[in-house]
């Protein structure tokens, strides 16, 4: 645009300082480069000037005993950037879903429901039921059963069943799909129910392993004059009974002296950059200070580590507290532990939880492991299943594995057809069969795939094999508990004056409603830059955005306009018929 400047980009020379930083190891090197005007010396680095809201990104490269570093700088939207991708590359991200809020089922020790916990508010009977079911799914005694959460739409149904997950914890597979996600022309629907009820089914193997366990003393690695420059390595570990040398092969040597890139931290006025192999670099003051500490994966004398002797993987445990006071000042990552006794080499049991069908997909000659990782599984063979349950079964007697039964929580079981719940029938009876949950919110109706009406959809031989939890529509108070939990989790300050208001909103329509207006009128209150959101916001997406009911009020009014409508489209669609 005319009249505004563009930024001048600095160019090569500017955007990168060559910095040679001597190691305390070596010598003088004559590659040394003389240092810029410029610069300055803080301790033993020189470094341009530069502001303190500045990023450097370190790049790293050994040459000949001189560590070069290249620093460059960014500017403006460049630092946020930066900041985006370090956070990224940290934490998990993490969507705000419909029932990101809850996390169990909110009971306490004696499985008495609390009125608000965990994300959960009301419903009482409801998560007590559940709660009776987590207990004997957690003892094992209820597998092969099935369960029917039955309610009006908006009572919670599939946040029991979310509650009831989390509950559960990782270890307990729990697998969850919708009534119509069994429908693909890429595998039929008992193959898509059959890896399903096979997802839920978890098997804990248990297999021994030979590991190195002790204390660091010293790690040499030499670099052989006559074996084409192959590195050579020796390991000295120690317990408090004994002490024993390792020698050390490439794969070992890289595995202990992997070079890794720590990326910058950055603080409001001060910029904290760990570097990998010797310095820990921070500015402040009149420059950058490299001061020698290890980075944390680095393994050094003191620390205590254990060697898998099958798969020569090394985990570090900790620092010895003999070399607690080798350091002035330690960080927050910092660890000690006592040093091992007894031997070095031991038996360890190791578990691995894997489900059945990860273990039929490994198994499937057509597709491989590598279909765990596309999701590409097709259609498996029943050979190959009944081979794996037979080596299941096996592994049982013999004590090697322990069977572990999961949840298949199927939400809309409307939707599936007469077919399904026949094969449902058969595998419930399986004897490995996990706990089914299926939800409806649908009253008496015609089953699917038949012209026979049913309670819930669902056929009344597999309603005699259920137990039927049912759930209550929520009352004005426990609506306001939840809408306030919501603008928790979805970072929306709201005043008690628009909560209330979007409580009555909620009594009048339904609960996803008012949950959809919270986002919406949080942007409108930003809009006029308030930090919270008002009544007068609230009302105004009311006004924008219509519901179900006011939606169908205004088809009513305007239903002669609309195409294809019961009032005149159809009337002049009947003439259209008779005068071809």
């Amino acid at each position: 645009m005319p009249g505004t400047s563009e930024e001048r980009q600095p160019t090569l020379s500017e955007s990168y300082t060559t910095v040679f930083a001597q190691e305390e190891m070596a010598g003088t090197s004559p590659e040394r480069q003389p240092i810029p005007s410029e610069s300055y010396a803080t301790g033993d680095v020189l470094v341009a000037p530069r502001t303190a809201s500045e990023v450097i990104d370190i790049i790293k490269w050994k040459t000949r005993g001189n560590l070069l570093l290249h620093l460059k700088c960014f500017k403006g939207d460049s630092l946020a950037a930066a900041q985006v991708q370090e956070v990224r590359s940290i934490t998990r991200i993490e969507r705000i879903g419909a029932h990101s809020h809850i996390r169990g089922l909110g009971l306490d020790d004696s499985l008495e429901p609390r009125a608000v916990s965990q994300g959960m508010v009301g419903q009482k009977m409801a998560r007590k039921a559940a709660g009776v079911i987590l207990q004997m799914i957690r003892e094992g005694k209820i597998a092969g059963r099935a369960v029917l959460l039955a309610g009006q739409p908006g009572t919670g149904k599939t946040a029991i069943a979310m509650g009831l997950a989390q509950a559960l914890g990782p270890d307990t597979p729990f697998t969850s799909m919708a009534g119509s996600e069994i429908y693909s022309l890429e595998m039929s629907k008992t193959e898509a129910l059959t890896q399903a009820i096979r997802k839920s089914i978890g098997i804990r193997i248990k297999e021994e392993s030979e590991i190195i366990e002790g204390e660091v003393v010293e790690v040499v690695v030499e670099r052989a004059a006559g074996a084409g420059g192959a590195r050579l390595g020796r390991l000295t570990l120690k317990t408090t009974d004994m002490e024993t040398n390792y020698d050390m092969g490439t794969k070992m040597i890289d595995s202990l002296l992997k070079e890794k890139v720590y990326y910058l931290h950055v603080y409001k006025f001060d910029l904290l950059i760990y570097f990998d192999m010797a310095y820990l670099w921070y500015k402040g003051g009149s420059g950058l200070r490299g001061v020698w500490r290890p980075p944390p994966n680095l393994v050094q004398a003191g620390d205590v580590i254990t060697i898998d002797k099958a798969t020569g993987k090394i985990n570090k445990l900790g620092r010895s507290f003999a070399r607690a006071r080798d350091y002035d000042a330690t960080g927050q990552q910092a660890r000690f532990v006592q040093c091992p006794e007894g031997e070095l080499q031991k038996r360890k049991e190791v578990v691995h939880t894997v489900t059945l069908h990860e273990v039929d997909v490994i198994n499937s000659r057509t597709h491989g492991f590598l279909a765990l990782f596309s999701g590409d599984t097709g259609e498996i063979k029943s050979e190959i299943r009944e081979q794996i349950n037979a080596k299941v079964t096996e592994w049982r007697e013999e004590g090697k594995a322990e069977m572990i039964p999961g949840v298949l929580f199927i939400d809309e079981a409307h939707m599936l057809d007469i077919e399904c719940f026949s094969f449902l029938n058969r595998a419930l009876e399986s004897d490995t069969a996990p706990v089914v949950m299926m939800a409806t919110n649908r009253g008496i109706t015609r089953i699917r795939g038949t012209n026979y009406k049913s309670p819930h959809g669902i056929p009344l031989d597999l309603l005699d094999r259920m137990i039927i939890v049912p759930t209550a529509p929520y009352s004005q108070q426990e609506l306001k508990e939840i809408l306030n939990i919501r603008c928790e989790e979805e970072d929306c300050q709201m005043s008690n004056d628009a909560l209330t208001v979007l409580t009555r909103i909620a009594t009048e329509t339904s609960l996803r409603y008012a949950i959809q207006l919270i986002t919406t009128a949080s942007l409108v209150a930003r809009r006029r830059k308030a930090n919270e959101v008002s009544m007068e916001d609230v009302k105004k997406v009311y006004s924008l955005f219509l519901d179900e009911h006011r939606s169908e009020q205004f088809v009513k009014e305007y239903q002669d306009e609309f195409m294809f409508n019961d009032g005149a489209g159809g009337e002049m669609a009947h003439t259209l018929k008779t005068t071809q």
